[in-house]
């Protein structure tokens, strides 16, 4: 059975594991000062963006872009 390749850098990956890594990696700091959201400035946790940025598309998508641009490019 062949395998299918897709173009899509996010596939497979969960909301979870792009705020867990992008926190990691950058710090609850420099996630804020990208995007500038409560769930990252006020007492930030993975549960408190999971809940956020599952309910606001353009937070969502700027949070995915970010993790894409640092997966592909390093920055």
């Amino acid at each position: 059975m062949a395998t299918v390749s897709t173009n899509d850098p996010l596939h497979g990956v969960t909301l979870e594991r792009i705020v867990t890594d992008l926190s990691a990696h950058f710090g609850w700091v420099e996630l804020a000062r990208r995007v500038p959201v409560r769930c990252f400035q006020f007492d930030p946790s993975v549960k408190s963006s999971l809940t956020f940025l599952r309910k606001t598309p353009w937070a969502r998508a700027k949070v995915e872009d970010m993790f894409v641009r640092w997966k592909l490019t390093g920055s």
